[in-house]
């Protein structure tokens, strides 16, 4: 078993305009302050990071890789959660998901997919370059909005789209194979992967490609309601990635899994900061630790009523209080009577 690294934070709620939230070194001090010893970095902010240069450049990757550790911190893993989303995107959506691009690929639905793909190939040489073994993104939709069968869907639609998504992430996932690195999905509504059943379509489509793996998000679970643990039990030899991140599903006479159209604070399911949700983390870590599970515990921060500092500060130590230093002995090797093979043999009456 394997005891997980922890606790890591997800800059990407925290970026921003004003200090410290706006340059990699005072949001690095800042994280750390908290007891932090992790950062996962969105690479779309270029206040924070600069995708090309780390690409180009490994020097580039070992000045921050060594700023970060001035503060007693590592970088969990690179995010392209936002290019991600373009890899594979409805007309439908082409308007709300154009502001993930550059300005200058907004309306240009085909240059900003080619966009989206090459700064994946990019991630893929910084993540290497970091010395990282995972990476962290969506898979973009092409069916999400069919995701209620009504009306019927033609037979072989679902196929289609699939077959598609893997034609476009092939590429891309022996880019990352070749560096070394494993692909983690979020699975998340909004994305064609948002599901066990969906990531299994996939990883079928893809030919059981080694580099398609997930990142596990139990709050994305609990809103779909979903078994959040045993999905552990179920995909524990592909999770490399995980958020932390609380979440509660209170449904009522008005409405339910799919929110009415409501915002986030009357939704019956929301997200939570860590602790003032429903999920289970003790199982969770428990799992983990079960499993030895190799990657990073990483907090990530959206709640409609707790301050994102606040959710910060508790979230530090929450994290640390749950990850579970594995055993390196049996809890009975007090009464261990050694072993022979020859008094083995005799209690089972063989000799």
């Amino acid at each position: 078993m394997k005891t997980l690294k922890g606790p890591g934070i997800f800059l990407a709620q925290y970026a921003g305009d004003a200090a410290p939230f706006n340059t990699l070194p005072d949001i690095a001090r800042w994280a750390a302050s908290l007891g932090f010893v992790g950062v996962q970095i969105p690479t779309n902010d270029h206040r924070l990071f600069d995708l090309e240069q780390a690409a180009a450049s490994k020097t580039y990757c070992d000045d921050i890789a060594g700023m970060l550790a001035e503060h007693g911190l590592a970088v969990t893993e690179l995010s392209t959660h936002l290019q991600g989303q373009l890899v594979a995107s409805h007309p439908a959506y082409d308007r709300l998901f154009d502001g993930f691009a550059p300005e200058a690929l907004r309306g240009h639905t085909q240059q900003r997919q080619a966009w989206a793909v090459e700064q994946l190939k990019l991630a893929a040489t910084a993540s290497k370059h970091f010395g990282l073994t995972a990476h962290a993104t969506f898979s973009g939709a092409l069916a999400w909005h069919l995701f209620y069968p009504w009306p019927q869907r033609p037979a072989g639609l679902i196929e289609e789209a699939f077959a598609e998504l893997a034609k476009r992430w092939l590429p891309i996932l022996d880019a990352f194979d070749e560096a070394g690195v494993d692909v983690c999905y979020e699975l998340h509504p909004g994305e064609d992967l948002h599901d066990g059943a969906t990531f299994e379509r996939f990883l079928d489509a893809v030919g059981h490609h080694p580099r398609a793996n997930i990142l596990y998000d139990p709050s994305h679970m609990v809103l779909q309601q979903m078994d959040y643990l045993q999905f552990i039990d179920f995909y524990h030899d592909r999770i490399r990635a995980f958020h932390v991140k609380d979440a509660e599903f209170r449904p009522n006479g008005r409405a339910g899994v799919y929110g009415g159209y409501q915002s986030w604070i009357d939704r019956p399911g929301r997200f939570r900061s860590l602790g003032d949700g429903q999920i289970d983390f003790r199982a969770i870590f428990s799992k983990f630790a079960q499993y030895s599970y190799p990657g990073w515990a990483v907090l990530e921060w959206e709640c409609c009523i707790k301050d994102a500092q606040q959710g910060a500060k508790e979230g530090a130590v929450f994290i640390r209080d749950h990850i579970i230093k594995v055993t390196e002995r049996a809890f009975d090797d007090f009464a261990s009577s050694g072993s022979d093979r020859g008094v083995n043999r005799n209690i089972l009456g063989l000799e």
